[in-house]
């Protein structure tokens, strides 16, 4: 099953006009052909691995466990046409204790969900939170610069929390 859903993909990847150099490669597209070849790829386990991709810039979230792992990620991602750079944000946690961690990470993600969502100036903003060994980033847009330095106030007040990335973005 899983070779035959790789065999199709890989057609896909095949028969897929490629872009001419006026033509833009569309980040989804680019999000797509990094998750392939992390999946293809035996250095990394591709499901533990995020891939978010905005104008070009690719990121990589999650956990690994190793260095290596983390530096093969981002080398692979590196030879994806298309990519202009890699934000590579894959923390490194041993498989022995991945598990406790995913499951507090869980925890601390719901509590800063459930405090933004409470505050009156953060309920309409749209803002995801995801927490990866207590440092939560915050994504997603904002109305204004207070909303955007309230919602990582709030996050920091959270206990569990390390600290916070802060990537919203101003609604333009």
């Amino acid at each position: 099953m899983k070779i035959a859903l790789l065999f199709l993909v890989l057609a896909v990847l095949i028969v897929w006009p490629t872009e001419s150099p006026a033509q833009e490669v569309k980040d989804s597209w680019i999000t797509s052909k990094t998750k392939m070849a992390l999946v293809t790829d035996k250095r990394v386990k591709a499901r533990q691995i995020k891939v978010e991709t905005q104008q070009g810039v690719v990121t990589l979230r999650g956990k690994v466990a190793s260095g290596e792992e983390r530096t093969a990620a981002e080398e692979i991602t590196k030879g994806i046409a298309g990519v202009k750079s890699v934000r590579n944000t894959l923390e490194i946690v041993p498989e022995a204790k991945r598990k406790a961690l995913d499951t507090k990470d869980d925890e601390v993600t719901k509590a800063v969900r459930d405090r933004l969502a409470a505050d009156e100036k953060l309920k309409a903003a749209s803002i995801r939170v995801r927490a990866d060994n207590g440092m939560v980033t915050l994504m997603g847009t904002v109305p204004n610069a207070q909303v955007k330095d309230r919602a990582v106030e709030m996050a920091r007040k959270v206990p569990g929390v390390r600290a916070v990335r802060n990537e919203l973005q101003l609604k333009s």
